[in-house]
């Protein structure tokens, strides 16, 4: 299983709990050195974990971790596109098309180029896995609720890209069908809540690790789950 930047955070905490359950993890990471100081930590508690320098905006590091994924595997039986950037959270009348880009590459087009980049290796097993982490605040559905917080954010990076994420995901899923592709937000969209990270300087009510339960939920299921779908903790959410 391929996590991407999994040296903190949702990423690091799914790596975690997906280690304890026997999985072979490769610890996708921006920064060297903090991926191969995670991946110890890991690995100091019994983990299989194997560091991958990965940065979803560049072709060639993307290339790269392929490489390196195939002198361990022939297959790869889950990807989770973890990977993402907040912005700067500019207000919609001060934003630039410099603003948005820098935040598409991470949050949209690093998952394309990422599962491009490992198809091959996720058609070669038996019942592979994509999860895409997304967020709440790329439901239209939240954000057009006055009683969301996310209604009160006024920016466009963001919430526009982890949207555009939402329907690359469903399109993925209706034509690789042999492949499961989900969307989770690590959050309680019923409730409100969202999960505390770097990303909102802990802002969040919920752990990181109940931020990870639908993350470790679609990254375990079998051949008979689901595809296409969109959760958080407590279950299904709407687009």
């Amino acid at each position: 299983m391929l996590i991407t930047g999994a040296n903190k955070g949702l990423g690091f905490e799914a790596a975690r709990r997906l280690g304890e359950q026997g999985w072979t993890i490769f610890l996708g990471s921006r920064d060297e050195g903090r991926g191969r100081a995670a991946a110890a930590q890991l690995t100091d508690s019994g983990a299989n974990v194997v560091m991958v320098p990965l940065d979803v905006t560049s072709d060639e590091s993307v290339k790269n971790a392929v490489r390196l994924v195939r002198e361990h595997t022939d297959r790869l039986d889950v990807l989770i596109n973890n990977a993402g950037a907040p912005g700067n959270v500019v207000a919609p009348a001060d934003a630039t098309a410099d603003e948005i880009h820098s935040v598409y590459d991470t949050n949209v087009y690093g998952p394309i180029r990422v599962t491009h980049a490992f198809l091959p290796l996720l058609q070669a097993a038996d019942n592979p896995r994509v999860v895409m982490v997304s967020s709440a605040v790329g439901a239209f559905a939240v954000v057009t609720d006055p009683e969301q917080p996310a209604s009160k954010m006024h920016e466009l990076a963001y919430s526009s890209s982890k949207a555009a994420l939402n329907m690359i995901t469903v399109r993925y899923a209706q034509a690789l069908p042999e492949i499961k592709f989900n969307l989770v937000t690590p959050g309680e969209v019923a409730n409100r809540k969202f999960a505390a990270t770097d990303m909102n300087n802990h802002m969040g009510q919920l752990t990181v690790t109940e931020g990870t339960d639908p993350i470790v939920k679609l990254a375990m299921i079998d051949a008979a789950g689901p595809t296409g779908i969109f959760i958080d903790r407590l279950g299904p959410i709407a687009w």
